[in-house]
C-alpha cells in the first residue's frame, strides 16, 4: 500500500487498484495537497499496470466538497494561474474503467469527481448535490456539464439552482447511480464489480469503455462505426478465439491479452 498525506493506495494482485480519499476530519474536502497527491497517485495506478480503479473515501463522506477555508482568499488571477482544477480531470481521461464506491457526502467537487466514474455505486444513506450557488459560484469541476448529460437540463437545473441534495435512491432513479446497496456494503460490491472486469480481455474491456463514451460524444451514425471497427478489431487477438471457445466448452475463460 502506497501512503500520501491525504490519500492512501493499495494495488492488488488482482490488479485492481483501490483509491482511498483519507481527510475524513474534514469529509474528505479537496485541498490542493489532495489535488497533487491524486495526480502522483493516478500516475502510480499505471505505472502499476492496474485494470480497474476503485475510488473511494474515507470516514463519513465521499468527498463534502472543495476545501473551502484554503480556496476563500485565492483571487481570480491565482485560480486562472494555476489552474487548480483542471488535475482532477485526469481521472476521468483514465484508460481503465473506474468505479466510484460513495459512502456518505459527495457534494461539490466530490459530487463532480464521483461522476467521472465509469460506475458509481452508492450506499443507502449516501447524499448527492452541487451546493456551490451558495458559496457565490458554480460548479468548476464538469458539474454544469456532466450532471445535465446525465440527468437532462430540468433536473440539471433544479439541483444547481436550487443547490438541494439527492438521496442515493432519487441518484439512481436520474440515472447519476448505478447501483445502490447497503452502506456497509458499498466498498466490497464495488471491489467484487471490480475484480470482474480485471478478469475479462483488457483490450475488450478498453474497446468497450471508448465506444460507450464515444455515443456521449458523437452522433448514432458515427458512434455506430467505431463500434463496428472496434468489434472488428477484437478478432485479431487470441482473446477472442479462448473467450469463444471456453464458452463452447462450458468453462471459465483464461484470457491472456495476446
Amino acid at each position: 500500500m502506497s501512503e500520501y498525506d491525504t490519500l492512501t493506495l493499495a494495488v492488488g494482485d488482482d490488479r485492481v487498484a483501490l483509491l482511498t480519499l483519507n481527510r475524513p476530519t474534514a469529509l474528505n474536502a479537496l485541498s490542493s495537497q489532495m489535488m497533487r497527491e491524486f495526480t502522483e497517485a493516478l500516475d502510480e495506478v499505471t505505472r502499476a499496470d492496474a485494470r480497474v480503479l476503485v475510488l473511494t473515501g474515507a470516514g463519513r463522506a465521499f468527498a463534502a466538497g472543495a476545501d473551502i477555508a484554503e480556496m476563500r482568499d485565492r483571487t481570480f488571477g491565482e485560480m486562472t494561474d494555476a489552474d487548480h482544477l483542471s488535475a482532477w480531470e485526469r481521472l476521468a481521461a483514465l484508460r481503465i474503467p473506474t468505479i466510484g464506491a460513495v459512502n456518505g457526502f459527495a457534494l461539490g467537487g466530490g459530487c463532480e469527481i464521483a461522476m467521472m466514474c465509469d460506475l458509481l455505486f452508492a450506499g443507502e444513506g449516501a447524499s448527492f448535490g452541487q451546493p456551490e450557488i451558495a458559496l457565490g459560484i458554480i460548479p468548476g469541476i464538469g458539474g454544469t456539464q456532466r450532471l445535465t448529460r446525465v440527468v437532462g437540463k430540468p433536473q440539471a437545473m433544479d439541483l444547481i439552482l436550487t443547490g438541494r441534495r439527492i438521496d442515493a435512491d432519487e441518484a439512481f432513479r436520474l440515472g447519476l447511480v448505478s447501483r445502490v446497496v447497503p452502506d456497509d456494503e458499498v466498498l466490497d460490491s464495488a471491489m467484487t464489480a471490480a475484480r470482474q472486469i480485471a478478469g475479462f480481455s483488457s483490450r475488450a474491456v478498453r474497446a468497450a469503455k471508448e465506444c460507450v463514451l464515444r455515443a456521449d460524444q458523437t452522433s448514432l451514425s458515427e458512434g455506430l462505426l467505431f463500434e463496428r471497427r472496434w468489434f472488428h478489431s477484437l478478432f485479431a487477438f487470441a482473446d477472442q478465439t479462448e473467450g469463444m471457445t471456453a464458452f463452447l466448452d462450458k468453462r471459465p475463460a483464461r484470457f491472456s491479452d495476446d
